[in-house]
Order: structure tokens, then C-alpha cells, then sequence
């Protein structure tokens, strides 16, 4: 079914089009050799990627700061796997992660095609959660920077998805309108409920396989979202 009254669309980043446990693991694994740290890395991520996403819905409700996240997520890890990592080592890994995260740069199966296939005839945009110093980075990395007309980052704005006020924000940035607009993401509660009770339209590209609501517009991989444009 074509939605042929779209006229801009709003991405997600992380993912969503930037793969982030490929860039993420590979970051991991560069400065754990940096710093020294001997850790079996598929025993860290099996720890880490559910609690990294634990922490950011903390960090998403605002019942965390930024330091908090960035501390506790590796801290976490360390001790159930009980290696002893001293704090101020911690405070440096998380410095070097956000460092060299950027320099890293797959994109999930499909992006570069389904980016190729919209910017011709509509306006891209990105809103994310991500940390402002890092997201820019990642895109022009991954040379994807060029397709998008505006970027909101939820430090600019103070607040994050699903927190209206970002929507509002990157809708003022973007001067696009609600009924001709759509948000595709990978986070059912920040993308997809954030933009609908916000009141716009919006897909789920279901990256993390979740069982969802049949009455959500969702995909299982980003080349079927041409059906619907």
C-alpha cells in the first residue's frame, strides 16, 4: 500500500540505517586492545547488548544522566563477569568508545539502496537519541550525511524520544507538516509510539524482533519499506 501524501520522512539512526552492534562490537573489541583489558569479547557482548539497552531506557526516561549511562553500563558488565576494572579505567574505556565508535562505519543490509531510492523524491531527515558529538560523526563516516535535510539530536533539544518536545523540534528544523509526514524506527516505544502520540505516521523496521501489535505498519528489512513509497 503507498502512502502517497508522504512528503518527508524522519529516521531513527541507530538500528535503524546505522548498524550499531557491528560498529559497536568492533569498537569494543579495538580498545579493549588499546587499554590492555583481557575479556573474552563474545562473553562480554552476551552481558553487554541487553544491558546497554536496559540503561538507555533508563537514560531515555530521564532516571539517568549521560555519565551514568556511559559508567554503569561498562561497570555492570565487568562485575558480573567478575573482572576487576578500576573505575578510572572505566571513565577511560567509555571515553575511547564514544572516540573511536565513529570511525567504524557498516550500515544495516539495505540502507544505502533504500536512501538512494527516496532522496529523489522526498525529504529525509533523522531524529535520534544518540550523543550530538557522536551521531554527525557516524553519519559522515558512513557517507550517509549528504541525504538528510536536518538533524535533531535529543542533546539540542534537552529531552528525548518519546518525549514530544523533540518532535516538535525537529518539525520547526524541518518545516514539515504531520499528515504529510512519518517516522521509521527500530524502538517501538521512542519511534513508533513517540510518533504516533505526537501525531504523525510511522513504521517499525522490527530489528529487534519483537512481537507487535498487527495494527503497527512494520517491516522486517529496510528494502521492504519501497512497498509503501
Amino acid at each position: 500500500m503507498k502512502l502517497e501524501h508522504i512528503t518527508d520522512i524522519f529516521f531513527d539512526l541507530d538500528h535503524t540505517l546505522w548498524d550499531f552492534d557491528k560498529n559497536s562490537e568492533l569498537t569494543f573489541d579495538k580498545i579493549f586492545k588499546i587499554n590492555s583489558i583481557n575479556v573474552n569479547l563474545d562473553e562480554f557482548l552476551k552481558i553487554y547488548i541487553p544491558k546497554n539497552l536496559e540503561y538507555w531506557k533508563l537514560y531515555r526516561e530521564n532516571k539517568i544522566d549521560k555519565e551514568s549511562l556511559r559508567f554503569a553500563r561498562l561497570n555492570d558488565v565487568f562485575n558480573e563477569l567478575d573482572i576487576t576494572v578500576e573505575p578510572n579505567m572505566i571513565n577511560k574505556l567509555s571515553i575511547d568508545y564514544i572516540e573511536h565508535l565513529a570511525s567504524f562505519d557498516y550500515l544495516l543490509d539495505g540502507t544505502v539502496e533504500l536512501l538512494d531510492y527516496l532522496s529523489p523524491n522526498y525529504k529525509l531527515h533523522i531524529i535520534t537519541n544518540g550523543f550530538q558529538e557522536v551521531q554527525k560523526r557516524k553519519m559522515k563516516s558512513s557517507n550517509i550525511l549528504h541525504y538528510f535535510d536536518t538533524i535533531t539530536d535529543s542533546e539540542m533539544v534537552g529531552v528525548k524520544k518519546p518525549n514530544p518536545k523533540i518532535f516538535s523540534h525537529a518539525f520547526k528544523l524541518s518545516e514539515a507538516k504531520k499528515d504529510t509526514s512519518i517516522m521509521i524506527g527500530d524502538n517501538y516505544e521512542a519511534d513508533i509510539l513517540g510518533a504516533l502520540d505526537y501525531g504523525f505516521e510511522a513504521i517499525c523496521y522490527n530489528y529487534h524482533k519483537e512481537d507487535l501489535d498487527s495494527s503497527i505498519k512494520q517491516v522486517d528489512d529496510l528494502l521492504e519499506l519501497k512497498q509503501y513509497f
